[in-house]
């Protein structure tokens, strides 16, 4: 798959298959990811790669962060929550190295993001989906003390959860004309 075809046809997969991936697809991705663009060779990124024992310490993080936020959950919202972490046959954990430097801070997130976007793609020209996610589990100091993660050091900024698609979403785009404008 060529460049600009994986940049317009990746989409954020929400549903995996528990297929297992190609040897290496994702060192090949993390290869890519640490070619993003950065600032003063900064490299703020860190990933880690959950391992099969740490998995399930992830879905109870998540249960209860989710409990936290709606109260007790039904039997049918915890099977789809311990699909949702426990289908991708990956889970990596992308953090920031933090820095003193509030702009400096600001500058190395974006090269973060430059970061995901390029695992993202190298996985997708090989056909593997992909989807960033953050929120409250991100911050739960659980999270941090079970993929060993100091929060002095580093902050944790999403999940990235690697497989195949169970569906490929349609996502439209708002027009270009919307988007962009031209000064004179």
């Amino acid at each position: 798959m060529d460049t600009r075809t994986a940049l317009l046809t990746r989409r954020t997969i929400h549903d995996f298959t528990t297929a297992p991936l190609p040897e290496g697809a994702v060192e090949r991705a993390l290869e890519a990811a640490i070619r993003a663009p950065n600032h003063k060779l900064t490299n703020p990124w860190r990933f880690t790669r959950v391992g099969a024992a740490t998995r399930p310490l992830i879905v109870e993080i998540g249960l209860e962060e989710k409990r936290k936020k709606r109260g007790e959950l039904s039997d049918a919202a915890q099977a789809t929550l311990r699909k949702k972490f426990g289908n991708p046959p990956e889970l990596i954990v992308v953090s920031q190295v933090l820095d003193a430097d509030p702009h400096r801070r600001r500058e190395d997130y974006a090269a973060i993001a430059c970061a995901i976007q390029n695992l993202h793609l190298s996985l997708w020209s090989e056909g593997i989906g992909s989807k960033w996610a953050s929120g409250a589990m991100t911050h739960a100091p659980d999270t941090y003390k079970a993929v060993g993660i100091d929060p002095q050091v580093e902050e944790i900024v999403g999940f990235v959860w690697v497989g195949y698609a169970e569906v490929i979403p349609d996502t439209p785009r708002r027009p270009l004309a919307e988007v962009v404008r031209t000064t004179e």
